[in-house]
């Protein structure tokens, strides 16, 4: 599963994720979504499943800023192409939005796709470039662990309201 980067460039560059992973070659910046893509969309109906890797070559983060998402991510013509997909309910590590729900960077979004993917060594690569990674990885790590496991939508959607009864 190839890790892809699709860059808006609306945040302040020393602090892009997704730049970072350019930089040391753990991402693909891209111009153009493949139909055979799963792109990462928190709007999408759909969470990532690990039967996506039947479909699926490359897993792309949209690397635009919170504020934007919404209208950047809500064009038809930016994500129609791939297979839109949301993940499910962790934890953002990062320091601009610790501990919140869904607010990850584009990094830990990529690392967590990749590992429901079972792509779990390439996630810890993408998270060993930066200082609180690992916290990532260790906050979510049940929450990773029982969605790569789970078989369909239903499951995840129900892990999601077990561990997160607010989503209930």
């Amino acid at each position: 599963m190839k890790p892809l980067v699709y860059m808006l460039r609306q945040d302040d560059p020393f602090k892009c994720t997704a730049a970072k992973l350019a930089r040391f070659h753990l991402a693909e910046p891209v111009k153009f979504i493949r139909k055979n893509t799963v792109v990462l969309n928190p709007f999408s109906q759909t969470p990532v499943m690990k039967k996506d890797v039947e479909t699926a070559d490359s897993v792309c983060a949209i690397d635009c800023s919170w504020e934007r998402a919404h209208e950047v991510l809500k064009s038809r013509r930016l994500v129609s192409k791939g297979i839109g997909r949301r993940l499910p309910a962790m934890l953002a590590a990062n320091p601009t939005n610790y501990a919140k729900l869904g607010k990850l960077s584009s990094a830990e979004a990529l690392a967590a796709a990749l590992y429901i993917l079972d792509e779990k060594k390439l996630a810890a690569e993408i998270m060993d470039k930066f200082k609180w990674g690992h916290t990532f990885l260790e906050l979510n790590s049940n929450l990773l662990e029982d969605y790569a496991n789970a078989e369909t939508k239903e499951q995840i959607e129900q892990l999601e309201k077990e561990y997160f009864q607010q989503l209930a």
